[in-house]
């Protein structure tokens, strides 16, 4: 399935989750190797706009909430370096595809 342009993806999920330091299973760390941070979350929502969609992405599973797919990548960070990445999203029942989450690839 391709994953468009204009997939929903939350906010929240990148200022709020993935660019904060967490006790287990921190992205953080792996994202500011490119220059990723907090206060400049709309570079990570840019970068997975412009560098990973659209893209075809590998069906997973299903399950009440909807299919769910992975896309892989690599991202050129703020800085220059390239990361490698694993993304999770979900099409959800109602149609809508949305972000979930990323893991360093």
């Amino acid at each position: 399935m391709i994953i468009p342009k204009d997939a929903f993806i939350p906010v929240e999920k990148v200022r709020d989750y993935l660019l904060v330091l967490l006790d287990a299973d921190d992205k953080s760390g792996y994202l500011s190797l490119a220059g990723y941070t907090r206060e400049d979350y709309w570079e990570l929502l840019r970068d997975i706009r412009e560098q990973l969609l659209p893209g075809e992405a590998e069906y997973q599973s299903r399950n009440e909430f909807g299919e769910y797919y992975v896309l892989y990548g690599r991202l050129r960070g703020p800085n220059g370096r390239v990361l490698g990445v694993r993304t999770i999203w979900l099409r959800e029942v109602s149609g809508r595809i949305r972000f979930l989450t990323l893991y360093p690839d």
